[in-house]
């Protein structure tokens, strides 16, 4: 039984060497290795200082971290407060094991019990298995908005 022993719980300071581990796993499959430029200083600063930027769930096996789920809270004018989930990362061994559909379950889980009535995420237009696990939630997609981004050091 693949799931015996799987453990999903809040993360904790102590993940984030892992858990940044998974994410240059991640920066690698989505073919941009030399785009993550965090440090772990600023990664555990960011969720685990004084004002946390971040919130993650982590699923452990045994003892080691196979997968998180990253979020934040998204403000809109329109809806209010609601969450934005950055990555949900499962390592390449156990891709396909429906890890992901654990993870996302206890995402929504975190989400009602927060009073938020909405998750938004991107996904990559070429990762046809994150996009066939989405639908499988009856995820909405937009081709409407344009993601857009600025470098703030380049002013």
């Amino acid at each position: 039984m693949p799931h015996t022993n799987i453990i999903i719980r809040d993360a904790v300071k102590e993940d984030c060497p892992r858990m940044l581990e998974l994410v240059k796993e991640l920066a690698v499959y989505e073919r941009a290795p030399d785009e993550v430029t965090v440090s772990l200083e600023h990664f555990i600063e960011s969720g685990f200082g004084e004002n946390p930027v971040w919130w993650a769930l982590v699923v452990e096996k045994e003892g080691v971290i196979i997968a998180f789920a990253l979020y934040y809270i998204r403000y809109s004018t329109w809806k209010g407060q609601r969450m934005y989930l950055e990555d949900i990362i499962v390592t390449e061994e156990w891709r396909g094991r429906k890890i992901g559909g654990l993870l996302m379950d206890e995402l929504i889980k975190k989400a009602k019990t927060k009073g938020f009535d909405g998750i938004h995420w991107q996904v990559l237009d070429w990762n046809e298995p994150a996009i066939g696990f989405y639908k499988k939630y009856q995820a909405r997609f937009d081709n409407e908005w344009i993601n857009v981004s600025l470098d703030v050091r380049n002013h």
